[in-house]
């Protein structure tokens, strides 16, 4: 899950794109793990919403090691499922911060944090900033995911050759056509 090795596929032109593509990508695993910390920190285990709220920073994490498997192995299955769960996690994250950010009490009602309110609130809103962070690398690596994608299909990496000339090759001889059409 390196950088780019030299036995990888990904031609000089799009080296940047990939580059990107993976570093987001680790970026969404440190911001994912911070975030699942923060919730641990305000005591939530037993609460069922800090529960999908770990869960849902658990998926972020799983999208982002697939993305970067994507990366290394140019299948179609783990760009599948990565496209999947990154545009899942990048709604969810976005409501949630949305969430913590406009109702913070009453989020912080329903999660039974047991730290006190204006510190479980600062946590909470640490917490939503990096989901905002994350929805906006959510969004970057899809449109990297989307253009590595459509390189390889432009370049014939998925089976499918396609010509790069503007040249139309025709083996057929005019003369061959009906008469209306010989030149």
């Amino acid at each position: 899950m390196g950088f780019i090795s030299s036995s990888s596929p990904v031609e000089e032109s799009h080296y940047h794109t990939h580059k990107i593509f993976l570093f987001s990508n680790y970026i969404l695993l440190g911001a994912a793990s911070s975030c699942i910390f923060l919730t641990l920190s305000l005591r939530l285990i037993p609460s069922v919403c800090g529960f999908l709220l770990i869960l849902l920073h658990a998926t972020t994490i799983a999208a982002a090691v697939s993305g970067c498997a994507a990366a290394s192995c140019g299948r179609n299955r783990w760009y599948a499922a990565h496209m999947v769960a990154t545009v899942l996690t990048a709604i969810f994250q976005g409501s949630v911060s949305v969430l913590i950010f406009t109702n913070t009490s009453k989020f912080l009602g329903s999660l039974k944090s047991y730290v006190r309110e204006e510190d479980a609130a600062v946590i909470l809103k640490l917490g939503g900033g990096l989901c905002i962070v994350i929805f906006c690398l959510d969004w970057v690596v899809l449109v990297c995911a989307f253009f590595l994608k459509y390189y390889a299909y432009v370049d014939g990496g998925d089976g499918i050759a396609m010509k790069r000339t503007g040249k139309v090759q025709s083996e057929e001889n005019p003369k061959d056509w009906p008469w209306p059409f010989q030149v």
